[in-house]
This record gives structure tokens, sequence and C-alpha cells, in this order.
């Protein structure tokens, strides 16, 4: 995190880290989506994010700790990224933000009926999904026999798309 700080303030230091227009949509994608490597966040990004701007925020989320990287052992010239603990935490955060997105903006229903799932589902549901990445991306094994929160929410978007 950078040095020079506004103050020390909860909601400016989260803004701080967070607030810039890509940040929390590359994290949306790596946690929605299971975008890993640069190619898959660059070429699916539903907003178009531009490589340099891609490249910049990959590495100030590096930087501050909410996303790491490690060389692909299957390429060469490819690293892995993948959501730290602390990015995972922000699952109630993108499940709140998407509820008030979804009431008080012009969302496409394929596109909001995650954050609807989310909104329905409550703490349990985002607990789930929060074990699930931590064992996507920091290989924590989740508790044995529980359902895939990932897939229901993909099934879900999937499902969306047929009916258009």
């Amino acid at each position: 995190m950078k040095d020079e700080r506004r103050s020390g303030c909860p909601i400016n230091l989260a803004v701080e880290v967070l607030g810039d227009k890509w940040s929390l949509v590359v994290i949306r994608d790596m946690m929605f989506g299971n975008r890993r490597h640069f190619r898959e966040l660059l070429n699916n990004s539903e907003e178009g994010i531009a490589s340099n701007i891609l490249a910049s925020r990959l590495q100030r989320l590096v930087e501050n700790g909410l996303v790491s990287k490690v060389a692909d052992p299957s390429h060469k010239q490819k690293v892995i990224y993948s959501l730290t603990e602390t990015a995972i935490q922000l699952v109630p955060v993108m499940a709140h933000l998407g509820a008030w997105g979804r009431r008080h903006l012009p969302v496409t229903r394929e596109l909001a009926i995650r954050a609807e799932l989310l909104e329905r589902g409550g703490p349990e549901l985002w607990d789930e999904f929060m074990d699930e990445l931590r064992e996507q991306h920091l290989g924590i094994p989740r508790p044995a026999g529980t359902e895939s929160v990932f897939a229901r929410l993909r099934a879900a978007y999937e499902a969306e798309l047929a009916r258009e």
C-alpha cells in the first residue's frame, strides 16, 4: 500500500485501494469468472478493459495484497493470478454492491442473476462461496460434500443467457 494516505479513515483507505474504475471489476472477474490468467481477464472482460490498464491494476492489486501471482508451470511466459484471503473477504461487499446495483441501476437480467442469488443466499451462502474461493485460489480444502456455489452461480447465468 502506498505510504501517502489522505487519512486513517477505514472507508478512505478502502477507497484508496479499491476506488478506481477497474480494480473491483478485475476482482469480480477473478471471483465470479475464475479468470486466473492475464489473457482471460483481458479477452473476457465484459467492459473491455485495455491491456495497459489491466496490467496496471493487477500490479496494484498484487502490491496491495489482494492478488498474488506465481509462474504458470504449464507455460514459461504465463503467470497465474490468485485472490488472497484479503480479496476473498470482499465477497460480502461484492454481494452488497450487486444488490444495491440491482435495485437502483439499469442492470441486465443475465448479469444481475448472480447478484440476486447472492443477496437471497445471504451470509451463509457468502461463507460457502468464500470457502470455495479459498480452495480454488489458496489450496485450502473446503468442507466435504459442499455443493459448488460457483457452479450454481454459473448455471443461473447460463440459464438467463439461454432465455434470450
